[in-house]
């Protein structure tokens, strides 16, 4: 199907969530506060309310069919190519956007990545990237990172040293230098037309600084699943936490 340029819609969202997790069994079917993983990223983008579409990128019959329950779009399930462990991110969202796009007939023009296994966020910061592509169009992406305050040490030639020069003295939290975490799968909207490329951001790049707590929850085992159902309770009864939890 050629894609009409007179059908133009912005935002599209995309969601992955493969059936074939080995931590835990359909891992993104799983439930936190009895709702399935899937069901907290779509709710985020459909409360956000600046995503055209959001379309969940699977290759399971039973988050297919969980997914649209839910107020997804699916169309078709993914190819079975883009579904093993060793397939990248990128590659995943790539083929999620040609797909769709053909599909529907419209070229979108801003991307948004959430993931299953990162549910605690905020949901307006999804509106907070999308606006910035939109009010900035030098900026590529804006996405959520968490600032940190560690010492990393990486092996170079079986040798151990710190990651970066500054490293090599101890600060204190508030004189440290600046390191920040990318949590793209919290948050992250990027023009198009980097992931037709295969690449997750842009050069020019605009930060959203995380401040919700919890955030660095990423469930991948029965252990992070207990986790993540105490925080949900906890949340729940936090008035102000909730308000901006979905």
């Amino acid at each position: 199907m050629k894609i009409s340029k007179k059908k133009q819609s912005n935002v599209i969202c995309i969601i992955p969530a493969r059936g074939g997790s080995k931590g835990l069994k359909l891992k993104n079917l799983q439930k936190v506060n009895n709702q399935p993983l899937l069901y907290y990223p779509i709710k985020s983008a459909l409360k956000s309310q600046v995503c055209d579409h959001i379309f969940v990128s699977t290759d399971h019959l039973a988050i297919f069919n969980t997914a649209k329950k839910l107020g997804a779009n699916v169309p078709f399930l993914r190819k079975k190519i883009f579904s093993g462990d060793r397939v990248s991110t990128e590659d995943t969202l790539r083929d999620a956007l040609l797909s769709y796009e053909k599909y529907v007939g419209i070229k979108f023009d801003i991307c948004v990545f959430l993931t299953c296994t990162n549910i605690f966020r905020d949901f307006t910061y999804i509106k907070k990237a999308v606006d910035i592509l939109k009010k900035k169009p030098k900026i590529d992406s804006a996405f959520v990172v968490t600032k940190i305050y560690k010492h990393f040490w990486c092996k170079k030639k079986k040798k151990l040293t710190k990651t970066l020069p500054w490293m090599r003295n101890y600060h204190s939290r508030q004189n440290a230098p600046e390191l920040y975490l990318e949590n793209t799968g919290i948050t992250c909207a990027t023009r198009a037309k980097f992931w037709r490329r295969g690449k997750r951001i842009g050069k020019k790049v605009s930060l959203i600084k995380n401040n919700f707590p919890f955030s660095e929850v990423d469930i991948h085992n029965k252990y992070d699943l207990f986790l993540a159902n105490k925080i949900a309770e906890f949340i729940r009864k936090d008035k102000k936490l909730k308000k901006r939890f979905v």
